[in-house]
């Protein structure tokens, strides 16, 4: 009878009922509430999913991000080596590869112009940075933090790793993918806002066609101009126009469908569940990581209010010939942003046709989020 007994509470301590805490199970409630936005509502399932998921598991098994240090083995936990691809910027690196390969800039080449609708809505991240200063972070945490304005969760990864704000990455990161999932319900608002019903209307050109030696040129081009002005931008830069460059090129179809398909695919599970599982309660559940989902909102909302607004300054320029909703796109979220623009004009118009002019802003804003990280990387000595 004693080793029935003894047996049955040895079972009972190895659950996970009796270290639960009030914390963990708040964590849990969020998580869940995550993955029903994934899966019922549909917000970027490929990212909402595994970061929901991996927030679930720490909040149950904490030894699964347990580090080698920690551990009475010498084994971490299984999201622990997950989370140091993270650290070491290699998932950033390869979604932008990924990214790259899968989109189009012929838009962007077609109407240069774009340009500069996605460096106006990088306004949000500028604002964000002396916001965070304001609200007791230093410098390096506030230019991490600063990041979420662009909806740009890998670049936020990346920032936050070469910064040393790992103790914030968790934070920051939830808070990138979380504001990039919600994309068609904070930028809609706002552009309604800062525009009427006539400019929501305005129908724009059709895009010239581009040549391929003028997609093939692109990428080459952009590689050496940004990364020997900003050479620390070369791991997203250049993993980025790397893809762009195998989409486009025509010779590596192997590859092209390697980055955008089964190496992308593996690279958002690893990089979505480490993130989620970096939301501890004991290191989520604090007034830093407010302050950082209230900035990342705040900066989001700055960025695509900055994009819409400029947009409307080039709608004033060229005598209505530009929608201010493209302006919109101008953030990092590739093409959810584009396709928020789409839907607002459509709602407006329904013969309007506004993906593919949001499109140049939105691959625009990709390249804009990689050179503000930068340049911050540079402001302050980071290699």
């Amino acid at each position: 009878m004693e080793y029935i007994t003894t047996t049955l509470s040895n079972l009972l301590q190895q659950t996970a009922f009796l270290n639960l805490t009030v914390g963990n199970m708040v964590m849990i409630f969020v998580a869940l509430i995550f993955l029903y936005l994934a899966i019922q509502k549909g917000f970027e399932p490929l990212l909402l999913l595994p970061i929901a998921f991996g927030m679930l598991l720490v909040n149950i098994y904490p030894d699964i991000m347990r580090t080698v240090e920690d551990s009475s083995s010498g084994v971490g936990g299984l999201l622990h080596y997950f989370y140091l691809l993270d650290e070491w910027s290699i998932l950033p690196s390869l979604i932008f590869m990924g990214v790259g390969a899968m989109t189009d800039f012929g838009p962007l080449i077609a109407n240069p112009k774009s340009f500069l609708l996605g460096a106006a809505a990088q306004f949000g991240i500028y604002g964000a940075y002396f916001m965070a200063i304001f609200l007791g972070f230093n410098d390096k945490a506030a230019a991490a933090i600063s990041i979420i304005g662009g909806a740009d969760g890998p670049t936020s990864i990346f920032l936050a790793g070469k910064l040393g704000q790992t103790g914030l990455m968790g934070p920051i990161a939830v808070a990138a993918y979380s504001y990039m999932a919600l994309v068609p319900i904070i930028q809609p608002p706002i552009m309604k806002l800062l525009t009427t019903e006539e400019e929501r209307k305005i129908k724009m050109e059709q895009l010239r066609p581009v040549s391929r030696l003028e997609k093939i040129l692109f990428p080459i081009i952009v590689t050496i101009v940004v990364c020997l002005i900003l050479p620390t931008t070369a791991p997203l830069v250049g993993m980025l126009m790397l893809g762009n460059l195998f989409r486009e090129s025509g010779v590596v179809k192997q590859l092209t469908e390697t980055a955008s398909n089964a190496l992308m695919y593996i690279v958002v599970i690893l990089l979505g569940t480490s993130v989620g599982a970096t939301t501890s309660a004991e290191a989520f559940l604090n007034m830093d990581t407010i302050k950082i989902v209230v900035l990342g909102l705040v900066a989001f909302a700055l960025g695509t209010a900055a994009g819409v607004i400029f947009g409307k300054i080039m709608c004033k320029v060229t005598h209505g010939k530009v929608n201010p909703l493209i302006g919109s796109a101008g953030v990092s979220a590739v093409p959810m942003a584009a396709r928020v623009s789409q839907k607002v004009g459509a709602e407006a118009d329904p013969t309007n046709f506004l993906l593919m002019h949001a499109m140049g802003p939105n691959v625009a804003g990709v390249i804009g989020t990689a050179v503000a990280a930068g340049t911050f990387m540079a402001i302050f000595g980071v290699k």
